[in-house]
């Protein structure tokens, strides 16, 4: 015979607010170190160093790099002259104000430089600026 008891019985419950709680948890910690072990891989260059660098907006802008050897790239892109001239008319013709980043190498041929301001020029594009480092305060 079985004798009821004056405390009611509980079905054991799995409480899942904590168990949702410590999954986003974990998903959100798996996130930020799959982040952090991303390298940003960019085009390697050793850019000039400068004491009057501000920094610089960067909407509506493209960034021409120039290596040491002369290999130019728009927006990481390998492109030759005559692709840099119509890729920056085509920024032109997509933003009516664009700005370009020259980032060249401090070993990079001045003359390089030249042409793309003298390009940036012709195309009407008035916001060219030279990427630098900033200079380290003297002790």
């Amino acid at each position: 015979m079985i004798i009821p008891s004056p405390r009611a019985t509980r079905k054991a419950r799995i409480e899942i607010i904590p168990l949702i709680d410590i999954i986003f948890f974990l998903l959100a910690t798996f996130v930020m170190v799959s982040f952090s072990m991303i390298k940003n891989r960019g085009i390697p260059v050793n850019l000039p160093v400068a004491s009057t660098g501000a920094p610089q907006e960067r909407a509506q802008s493209a960034s021409v790099t120039i290596t040491e050897n002369g290999e130019m790239r728009f927006n990481k892109e390998p492109v030759s002259r005559d692709q840099l001239a119509a890729r920056l008319a085509e920024l032109k013709a997509a933003s009516p104000d664009p700005r370009v980043f020259i980032n060249g190498d401090a070993g990079a041929n001045f003359g390089d430089v030249v042409a793309i301001l003298d390009e940036a020029r012709k195309l009407g594009i008035k916001k060219v600026a030279i990427e630098t480092l900033p200079r380290s305060p003297r002790s």
